[in-house]
């Protein structure tokens, strides 16, 4: 049986701020084996891409217990935390959130720059990168030059060039037409079975979920029904 890169436990997560509080996880148990591609599904609210955070660290749960890659990663002080999102955790979002004032082969350079790669090798890397999702002839573009599904090729450079154990998506097509989201889903399955990147995409788009391996199905914040 594969490893688990993910395990979580009960996690719950309340948004008590709110003038009613809003139960956005009721006692999750998820867990994702080394080399799948599983899709949180659900509607708007189901409070999938509130598991994608929490499983990233980007958001804490409010109860619950959660190991990424053999880390427990409830509770770790923000400085630990930020280590293992640059180290282990690739990110992409539908927003892109590339840096505008920079080329795409910068964008993806930054993220090997932070984790103090020395300038050649990181060159080295972010190119071979951006090659081999075909795209090498954006690496001087600037994002305001891109389409939308070149930036987001750029974005999936960047989470994949240091080699993460895990990489998440949150709505990888939102902003994508059909024929420019299959083309992403194929590069996102080239690298799920040619590199063995574990993946997990938080979506509500159909297309995406028949791409993947294994769907789990969330509403009101609990899991409802998970399969192949």
């Amino acid at each position: 049986m594969a490893e688990e890169v993910v395990t979580c436990r009960r996690v719950s997560r309340t948004y008590a701020e709110e003038a009613v509080p809003v139960h956005a996880l009721c006692r999750v148990d998820f867990e994702l084996a080394a080399g799948e591609w599983v899709s949180l599904a659900g509607p708007s609210g189901s409070g999938k891409s509130t598991l994608l955070h929490v499983i990233g660290g980007l958001d804490q749960p409010t109860e619950g217990s959660i190991v990424v890659d053999g880390v427990e990663i409830t509770g770790l002080a923000a400085a630990d935390l930020s280590d293992l999102r640059l180290h282990k955790i690739g990110f992409v979002f539908q927003a892109y959130n590339l840096i505008p004032v920079l080329s795409a082969l910068e964008n993806v350079e930054f993220i090997l720059q932070l984790q103090g790669v020395g300038r050649a090798e990181r060159r080295q890397r972010s190119l071979e990168t951006l090659d081999s999702l075909g795209i090498p002839e954006l690496a001087d573009r600037r994002p305001g030059e891109m389409s939308g599904g070149q930036q987001q090729r750029v974005a999936i450079a960047r989470a994949i060039v240091t080699n993460p154990v895990l990489l998440l998506a949150d709505e990888p097509s939102a902003n994508l037409d059909t024929a420019t989201t299959e083309e992403l889903l194929d590069v996102l399955r080239n690298l799920n079975r040619s590199r063995g990147v574990t993946i997990v995409t938080a979506t509500h788009d159909p297309m995406v979920m028949g791409y993947t391996s294994r769907q789990v199905n969330l509403r009101d914040g609990r899991v409802v029904t998970t399969g192949s």
